[in-house]
């Protein structure tokens, strides 16, 4: 879910001396694609198998990664924005057919919409960047709010922490130390301000209580492999990663339909 990837990242890597060149933008969503489907086959199946879920929450900020880079090497915002928008349309039918076996649910919008919004926030950050006049800096405020205001009242999957994930990628991006800035940041949206399911931990005699989504933090491994090259490439490959987030969900809702 991301345009095309060009050079090298900034982020100095804690992992030095990457094997191979590194992960491809390709690997990277093909990793992503593959753990999102084992979430969602243990949403759907399998809900003994909780390790399914614990690896499916690396997926979202690999995702929301790529969201970030696209956005630093797309020839052109404008379709990258319209591409995310066409296929979160496309897609809403079978999320929810898939998460409430409704066509319609106004209270949960599939992961598209948080990505789109994640974009139009690194869009309005970066024009922030380029005038800092007092107006715009106005107006680049108030929209930041608008649209962390839609995230919550649009019922987007993974909230305004979705989204925000997403920004904290792009403006970590340029740090001196951006891995360690990633790590903290993902502790802190996954773990320390972050309200779901857990499970108990006891570490040196004392009983902590883990969210799910604190393996989300482990999506950072993968990300530090990415070597900044996109890999080959095709429309159908680009369309492709795209069209598996509607069908793959119709497809496990059908099976589970017709069982």
């Amino acid at each position: 879910m991301s345009e095309s990837v060009k050079g090298k990242l900034p982020v100095n890597s804690p992992l030095v001396k990457i094997p191979f060149g590194g992960l491809t933008s390709n690997m990277l969503r093909t990793i992503a694609v593959i753990l999102m489907l084992s979430d969602h086959i243990w949403a759907t199946y399998m809900s003994f198998g909780n390790w399914m879920t614990y690896i499916g929450r690396m997926a979202f900020p690999i995702f929301a990664f790529q969201i970030a880079e696209g956005f630093v090497h797309t020839s052109s915002f404008k379709k990258y924005a319209l591409r995310l928008l066409g296929f979160a349309l496309i897609t809403e039918i079978p999320f929810n057919l898939f998460y409430s076996s409704r066509w319609f649910n106004p209270y949960h919008q599939n992961v598209l919409f948080t990505l789109l919004l994640g974009l139009l926030a690194i869009y309005v950050i970066d024009n922030l960047k380029k005038n800092r006049s007092v107006k715009n800096v106005a107006l680049s405020v108030l929209w930041l709010a608008l649209i962390c205001i839609a995230s919550v009242l649009g019922f987007v999957d993974y909230g305004c922490s979705g989204m925000l994930t997403v920004v904290m990628f792009y403006i970590l991006r340029d740090f001196p130390f951006a891995w360690l800035a990633q790590l903290v940041a993902m502790v802190l949206i996954n773990i320390v301000f972050f309200e779901g399911q857990v499970f108990p931990i006891e570490i040196l005699g004392k009983a902590f209580e883990i969210p799910f989504q604190g393996f989300a933090v482990f999506s950072l491994i993968p990300i530090w492999l990415y070597g900044g090259k996109k890999g080959k490439s095709s429309k159908i490959m680009q369309y492709g990663f795209y069209a598996f987030y509607p069908v793959h969900m119709l497809v496990l809702y059908l099976i589970k339909y017709w069982a």
